[in-house]
């Protein structure tokens, strides 16, 4: 079922468990699935990444279950995310298409490649956490409070600790992600504004605590080099790009790692095109024997 959108972009639903998931399809060219982060977050503060590659590529994008047009209602567990998005690829009719996904949305296309290879041509993700260990993720969340200003670290934490724990509310999780806001940026005295965001603390939480489990059957498959796949990470990142991102590329001969200087965690809005570069390096490498 579809629709046409503002933008040029038509509507797409796809159905699953406990509802349906809801998407939008733009551009020309080989097929993109594009990824949100979060996880729990909605889907639009990818906009501007998907402008970027909407030029080359068909870009198709979808919110995640948590959050309105998809359906708010669980499971929310890795597993069922790797499910639907061999749903979302249903509805679409891409049998083999690239994935890119960013921050956890780079976790989780590595974790679909993994999953499902004959449904993925090649796979690239964006300042992810990454599969060896616990790809980074303890790192990450210290270096986001070591970075927030210091009369805002407590709070930070606190609010923090109660969306895991499932005691915060909507608005506190907000309130949260703005005082870290500029932590992701290479420079956190010139960033721009938070986009308005949605969040299902319910998928952040659940989908968090089980996040790193099940990483060592995901770098296995990664390392038996079949899966083609590339990381693109920030060197500004909170993310440590050695722990997460080094680490995941180095299991396989045919990975490459692009770090972009001067770029944190949202690298194409610090460093306009390098995504899309490492795109098309990546559908290079696809081709060439």
């Amino acid at each position: 079922m579809s629709g046409r959108l503002t933008g040029g972009r038509e509507s797409f639903i796809a159905a699953v468990s406990e509802g349906a998931l809801g998407g939008w399809v733009s551009g020309e060219g080989g097929p993109v699935l594009l990824l949100h982060g979060g996880p729990g977050l909605s889907f639009s503060y990818l906009d501007g990444l998907a402008a970027e590659l909407e030029g080359e590529f068909r870009v198709a994008s979808f919110q995640q279950r948590g959050l309105e047009p998809s359906t708010r209602e669980g499971p929310f567990t890795v597993a069922q995310a790797v499910d639907d998005v061999v749903s979302v690829l249903d509805a679409l009719e891409w049998e083999r298409p690239l994935v890119v996904g960013h921050s956890w949305g780079g976790h989780l296309a590595l974790r679909f490649a993994a999953a499902h290879p004959q449904r993925v041509l090649g796979s690239l993700a964006v300042d992810p956490i990454g599969v060896v260990d616990d790809g980074g993720y303890a790192a990450f969340g210290a270096e986001i409070i070591a970075r927030t200003p210091k009369e805002a670290r407590q709070r930070a934490q606190e609010l923090d600790d109660r969306a895991m724990a499932g005691q915060g509310t909507i608005e506190e999780a907000l309130e949260s992600l703005h005082l870290v806001w500029p932590a992701y940026f290479a420079d956190p005295e010139n960033v721009p504004p938070m986009p308005d965001l949605a969040i299902s603390l319910e998928a952040y939480s659940e989908i968090v605590s089980e996040m790193t489990s099940g990483t060592d059957r995901v770098a296995t498959i990664l390392a038996n080099g079949q899966v083609r796949y590339a990381i693109v990470a920030g060197a500004a990142s909170p993310i440590p790009w050695g722990q997460a991102a080094q680490a995941t590329t180095e299991l396989s001969p045919h990975a490459f790692l692009e770090v972009i200087p001067d770029a944190g965690h949202f690298i194409w809005l610090e460093a306009p095109g390098r995504v899309l570069a490492a795109l098309r390096r990546l559908s290079h490498n696809l081709a060439t024997p």
